[in-house]
């Protein structure tokens, strides 16, 4: 039974080989390469030929700002140029290591893509009627529209993490949105209404746990009937209560936004981390709690246990559908916070489907993220940005329609699920229906 005796054949990978080996294992393909040199070609034409002639201006301070900084100009037409040709060269890296049978490492697409969205927005001002943007406004507004995505994707985290599948998302938000709302408005009180979504996100998650976990319904079923349930329920609800009176049930004071002092005039930073609402101080808590909780405490490596491999999990004592209910039922309560933030702080009443899809945009982001918190964390904000960004357009003046900046988010979606930060690897039992034998 030795394998020392028997030679492999050449490219053939011996067994047990594929943990020590790691990469060298897997098949090199194409994909990344020719995704790569088809966007720096793009990136060639339009940003650099075809670019425009005139200075785009950033602005990094605000008038509030503890000090001012200098704005940033650029020639536009030289830096498209310049960044076009090193998202070539990144390209032609990639292509040559495939031509070599290795694989693009992973910083090369997370490069590209920094790269390629520098070179995108000196181009998108450059060529404005009014080539001028405050940098500082750009993030801090992206930070704000992503709030909501960085709740429903770690809520996704930790339903997938234990091996559910979360596509009630939508629900959840929608679910908090509403409920934020309504009790805000009857208690007069910003902070239960918040509480109130919370609970909200849960129940709709429960729901999802039971029918998945205990009755073994098929997860993204139940997932899509529970959006569309909650989207007819609150709607319902919007057209016979609130609007009926909208003064006692639709009226929802805002959260403050708290404002530390000296910190949050720190020029770009500042209106960022300093400058929030009670939801957005929160997003950067929920982040850094579940990320210790999941890969720095027993609990995290129980529930990971539990998404990869339920059966081992349980003949070491660890109970998977308890497991599994409960982080559910979490993940909800999480998703419900985000949820919130539509009513009570992003603007002050509920109107039919407020949520507008960003529960989806939330599952996508989950999925860039390679199911990890913080990966969840930036790619939710680079669909804020893309967002915020579709704004500010119209706003300086740009030739390019409003309605391809709207595509930005699911263009990175598709992106991101086609493999442009490599494969992505859900749990092993994600969506796998436990029974103990």
């Amino acid at each position: 039974m030795s394998t020392t005796t028997t030679a492999p054949r050449p490219g053939t990978p011996q067994p047990g080989s594929t943990r020590i080996q790691g990469s060298s294992a897997k098949p090199v393909t194409w994909k990344i390469p020719i995704l790569l040199a088809a966007l720096g070609l793009v990136a060639f034409v339009f940003f650099g030929l075809m670019g425009p002639n005139q200075t785009a201006k950033f602005g990094i301070s605000s008038a509030g700002d503890f000090f001012q900084l200098p704005v940033i100009e650029v020639p536009a037409f030289l830096a498209g140029i310049v960044l076009s040709v090193v998202l070539l060269g990144l390209a032609g890296y990639a292509v040559y290591l495939k031509t070599k049978s290795q694989h693009v490492p992973r910083w090369l697409p997370i490069a590209f893509i920094v790269v390629f969205v520098v070179a995108f927005l000196i181009w998108l001002v450059g060529g404005a009627r009014t080539p001028n943007i405050s940098l500082a406004g750009l993030i801090a507004g992206s930070v704000t529209l992503a709030v909501p995505l960085v709740f429903g994707s770690l809520s996704g985290v930790l339903c997938e993490r234990v091996g559910v599948v979360n596509i009630a998302i939508e629900g959840q938000l929608l679910g908090g949105a509403f409920t934020a709302a309504i009790v805000a408005s009857i208690t007069k009180n910003p902070f239960v209404g918040l509480l109130a979504a919370a609970v909200a996100g849960a129940l709709v998650s429960v729901v999802l746990a039971l029918f998945s976990i205990k009755y073994l319904v098929n997860q993204i079923i139940v997932g899509v009937v529970l959006n569309v349930l909650v989207s007819g329920l609150t709607g319902f609800m919007f057209s016979t209560v609130m609007q009926a009176d909208p003064e006692q049930f639709n009226s929802p004071d805002r959260l403050p936004i708290v404002d530390i002092p000296v910190l949050s005039s720190i020029p770009l930073i500042g209106p960022i981390l300093f400058r929030q609402s009670v939801v957005g101080y929160l997003m950067y808590i929920a982040v850094i709690v579940v990320w210790i909780g999941l890969f720095k405490t027993k609990w995290g490596l129980r529930v990971r246990a539990v998404g990869e491999h339920p059966e081992a999990a349980d003949t070491l004592g660890i109970k998977v559908n308890a497991t599994r209910f409960w982080n559910v039922t979490l993940g909800g309560a999480v998703a419900g916070i985000g949820g919130s933030f539509f009513t009570l702080v992003a603007i002050d009443s509920f109107t039919k489907e407020i949520s507008g899809g960003r529960g989806f945009i939330a599952l996508a982001a989950l999925i860039f993220g390679r199911w990890n918190p913080i990966g969840a964390f930036f790619a939710a904000l680079l669909f804020g940005f893309a967002d915020n960004l579709q704004s500010i357009v119209t706003i300086i003046g740009t030739p390019v329609p409003s309605q391809f900046m709207a595509m930005l988010p699911y263009l990175v979606t598709v992106l991101a699920v086609a493999g442009l930060v490599g494969r992505s690897r859900p749990p092993a039992a994600s969506g796998i229906p436990y029974v103990k034998g």
